[in-house]
């Protein structure tokens, strides 16, 4: 057996590593030959002195071409192998301390790429793989930093967006507040969404006008086989606010109510927490009664357009789809909508008394203004104007219908093209609707509530092409009833007549005189004015909005033609008014 002799191993006083045995005057016996060596110091990294694993090119083995041992076949012998270097390199090449306790890591431009035969080459296994684990870790985490940045990106953008969107020049106050109104009270719509009442049935005082019967042939169009919207110019309509309507004057000197308004007046109250854009409502105090007005020319006369959307609409005042511009439009199709789809035939309804606003001879659009009283405590009654536009054979007993139109100007707007939805997603469609145009909804669903309507028709009008805002088409007609819509539209009655008591409580406590209910233009609040008695008089002497900021509406020329008749060639006595009065 071959034994194994550890030679003698001399002491270096000076330093690490054997010495030199030249300035040491030592001999080292039996120094085993051919045994790489070098200086080395603690933060230095070592390699490989002996490697017995290693298959010898020449070794003594059955076999062999070579055969027989030779000296330099050793452990230790790597002069004539130079793999050590060429890993050793590689390892130098690659070898890098990794900081778990940090969290970001910088990027090393001499990383190895890896690909699919990686994991299948021998010379990376044993010097790259640990390696290789801890950069995938690591480039797993910079790509989910990456992302989540890209995220937040995103997000912030968005919402600095959502401010700039409802940021429009059309917000502004529907009236001029003048420096010598006192502001007396200031209430946020916050305090309105706790208010509850409730009231009774409503009873029916009188009924005036006359009504036509609706054409059930309307609720069978589809956008395949539209009709065109007709125009009604020899048909006029009225929109008198209360203190003008003789009928309520007899009704107060009768002492029928302490408190009067209008259906309008009366639904932009109860939905004033959905509403966007200003308005005003004039509130006169005349002894123990209270009547509840609005201006001439109000913007009450019109209809909102894209009130609640969040796109913008353009401020440009010569643009067909600007607000002013939408509002005038949208109130017109209303009116002609409300008179093309009834039985034009003769066959009216006659009620009590006449049309109270018409006079003798004169041909008037189908309405019915039904006078009810609610009992709102037990010493004070409210007395509204209510208005229904039609009447059908229901389950052979006759019911009312309100009928109003909503209308499309440019599918890019909503997003939805009403011509390839209508049929297939008519959901879609009214969830749009109720989205962009929430207010709206709402106060013709509380109308129809108000004026005890059987049911409600909803019409889809849509302009003949986006550019051309004279001709249009009505696409669908739907009907709802109110209360089930209401439901539908998270409409609560009971909160709507806390507002409404509400206001008429705070109103009772203030002294004789006329007041002015604002809404702010940029914020979500109402405030009460007190303003002069000759205040909104024709003769006062500041307007309440600028005449280079109102919308003429179509009038007639010295020829007797309607100049702006292709809208829709409808007359509005008192939206005529307001162009005359600038």
């Amino acid at each position: 057996m071959v034994g194994f002799e550890i030679g003698a191993v001399p002491f270096n006083s000076d330093g690490w590593g054997p010495p030199d045995s030249a300035a040491a005057g030592l001999s080292v016996p039996n120094q085993p030959s051919n045994v790489p060596f070098a200086p080395f110091s603690r933060s230095e990294k070592l390699g490989r002195i002996a490697d017995w694993t290693r298959n010898m090119p020449n070794s003594g083995r059955p076999g062999s071409k070579q055969g027989g041992y030779h000296a330099a076949d050793s452990a230790f012998d790597f002069s004539g192998d130079d793999s050590f270097a060429a890993l050793a390199d590689e390892a130098d090449s690659s070898f890098r301390l990794v900081d778990t306790s940090a969290k970001s890591h910088h990027h090393n431009p001499n990383r190895p790429k890896f690909n699919p035969r990686w994991r299948f080459n021998p010379h990376h296994q044993r010097s790259q793989l640990p390696q290789r684990r801890d950069e995938e870790q690591e480039a797993r985490k910079r790509d989910a930093e990456k992302e989540r940045a890209r995220r937040d990106r995103l997000y912030h953008a968005n919402r600095s967006q959502m401010p700039q969107r409802r940021e429009s020049s059309v917000f502004k106050s529907s009236v001029d507040i003048q420096p010598e109104w006192n502001m007396l009270d200031q209430i946020p719509f916050s305090t309105f969404s706790k208010l509850s009442y409730s009231v009774p049935e409503p009873e029916d005082l009188l009924i005036c006008g006359g009504l036509e019967f609706y054409d059930r042939s309307y609720d069978r169009i589809t956008p395949k086989n539209c009709r065109p919207l007709e125009r009604f110019k020899n048909r006029n309509f009225f929109k008198v606010t209360t203190t003008d309507d003789p009928v309520i004057r007899r009704l107060a000197n009768e002492d029928k109510a302490t408190v009067f308004a209008t259906d309008t007046i009366l639904s932009t109250l109860m939905c004033a927490p959905r509403s966007v854009y200003s308005w005003d409502i004039v509130i006169q105090r005349v002894g123990n009664k209270l009547f509840f007005d609005k201006r001439d020319g109000s913007q009450l006369d019109l209809l909102s357009v894209h009130e609640t959307s969040q796109e913008p609409l353009p401020d440009l005042k010569d643009d067909i789809n600007s607000f002013h511009s939408l509002s005038v439009e949208a109130a017109y199709i209303n009116q002609n909508f409300s008179q093309q789809v009834l039985v034009r035939d003769g066959n009216k309804v006659a009620f009590e008394e006449t049309n109270p606003f018409a006079n003798e001879g004169e041909e008037v659009a189908s309405v019915a203004y039904r006078y009810r009283r609610w009992k709102l405590d037990d010493e004070m009654f409210l007395v509204s104007r209510c208005e229904v536009q039609s009447v059908a054979d229901m389950n052979n007993q006759r019911s009312f219908l309100t009928l109003n139109a909503l209308n499309e100007f440019d599918p890019k707007y909503s997003g939805v093209d009403w011509r390839q939805k209508l049929e297939t997603q008519r959901g879609a469609v009214l969830a749009t609707e109720l989205k962009n145009n929430a207010n709206k909804l709402a106060k013709w669903t509380t109308q129809a509530l108000l004026a005890g309507a059987d049911m409600m028709k909803l019409g889809y009008v849509s302009r003949v092409h986006p550019r051309d805002h004279f001709n249009h088409v009505i696409l669908a007609v739907v009907g709802y009833k109110p209360r089930d819509f209401a439901t539908q539209i998270n409409l609560n009655t009971s909160n709507m007549w806390g507002i409404v008591k509400s206001i008429v409580d705070l109103c009772m406590k203030l002294k004789e005189g006329k007041y002015v209910l604002v809404k702010d233009p940029s914020k979500p609040q109402v405030r009460i004015y007190d303003v002069p008695q000759d205040a909104f008089d024709n003769d006062y002497v500041e307007e309440p909005l600028p005449e280079d900021e109102q919308v003429q509406p179509p009038v007639e020329d010295a020829d007797g033609v309607d100049a702006n008749a292709t809208i829709d060639g409808v007359e509005d006595k008192d939206v005529a008014k307001e162009a005359i009065v600038a």
